[in-house]
């Protein structure tokens, strides 16, 4: 009997994975498309603008280190597919002045049209007990990594809803998902980037534009390396068991999830484990991520009520139960990363 139902989840796993493209947002052409990254300079960012470019894509990079812009300006262009593509570079802080930055994107979108998609990577990390950080760091961190995604949106957000299309990216951190020990400074400001995309998604999804929030792992950037010279020992070993992601690799997976409209975006199974067990109320973007994100808190209350009863039988049910669980969401797992 339980090979049956077992057979039949598989089934009906396989079956909504086919027909959700039917019902999904429907995909972003970047072939001509104005692409804006901010903390394009460096890391995941910088990677990014390379996927979006190699896709033919129109680049807007936007950092403060101008001398490191215009480096990674080279860098992207190498991997152009047409002579109509354009890099385009702006030095300037996204958190530190709304106008300067609504001025700045103003004269990105006169050179190369509106923005189709907006990716919001700037950002700063730092670690250390919460006793140990300096009170001015809080403020500092929540100004970078949060307002200086505010900003931009906001700059960008009226001309999409008049268009009635576009794309809104915010990377987050997988430190935005769960809190983490050494990372009271820098975990809030990723989590406050969650809140605002789920709430910015009801306001602007009826004029069919798309937010993806990004939770990418451990990635080998100078930010990380940065980052890893204070870094608690604590807090190090809590990163050595997830290990560390290539940029090119994360960019990949969070520009073909932003193209496809999905609000999460998560990189490897682990992720795509740990955006299951944390999605809460996140808005989903196709029944099968509705279903699997359903059945695991099922399950998870299922192994709950029933491990603390203490019967036997009720073990097998718990573990029966959980392989089926198991069995969806690493289907759901090797699906998404396809």
């Amino acid at each position: 009997m339980l090979l049956v139902v077992a057979a039949f989840v598989v089934a009906f796993v396989l079956l909504l994975y086919m027909i959700s493209p039917l019902i999904s947002p429907k995909p972003l052409k970047l072939n001509g498309a104005h692409v804006v990254v901010t903390g394009g300079s460096s890391g995941i960012g910088k990677a990014i603008a390379v996927e979006c470019y190699r896709q033919g894509a129109f680049i807007t990079l936007v950092a403060r280190d101008e001398a490191k812009l215009l480096q990674a300006k080279k860098e992207v262009e190498k991997f152009a597919i047409n002579d109509k593509q354009v890099v385009v570079c702006t030095s300037v802080d996204v958190s530190s002045d709304y106008h300067e930055v609504e001025s700045v994107l103003k004269q990105a979108q006169e050179k190369l049209g509106p923005v189709d998609m907006l990716v919001n990577c700037a950002g700063t990390s730092l670690s250390g007990k919460f006793e140990d950080v300096e009170v001015d760091n809080f403020r500092k961190l929540m100004e970078v990594n949060y307002l200086g995604s505010v900003y931009p949106t906001r700059a960008v957000i009226t001309t999409m809803k008049e268009r009635r299309m576009g794309r809104i990216m915010f990377v987050s951190s997988q430190a935005g998902q769960i809190g983490l020990f050494g990372y009271t400074a820098y975990s809030p400001s990723k989590f406050a980037l969650r809140g605002l995309a789920e709430s910015l998604q009801m306001e602007i999804k009826p004029y069919n534009i798309y937010v993806t929030v990004a939770y990418p792992p451990d990635t080998d950037t100078p930010g990380l390396a940065e980052e890893n010279r204070t870094k608690p020992l604590e807090t190090k070993l809590i990163s050595e068991t997830s290990g560390v992601c290539q940029p090119d690799q994360v960019a990949k997976v969070i520009v073909r999830d932003a193209v496809q409209g999905n609000f999460n975006s998560s990189v490897g199974p682990d992720g795509y484990m740990l955006a299951a067990v944390t999605c809460g109320m996140s808005p989903v973007t196709s029944i099968t991520e509705g279903l699997q994100q359903d059945a695991f808190v099922q399950l998870y209350d299922r192994q709950r009520d029933s491990l603390f009863s203490c019967s036997w039988p009720s073990i097998k049910t718990v573990f029966g139960v959980a392989a089926l669980g198991a069995a969806s969401l690493t289907i759901g797992a090797y699906l998404a990363q396809k």
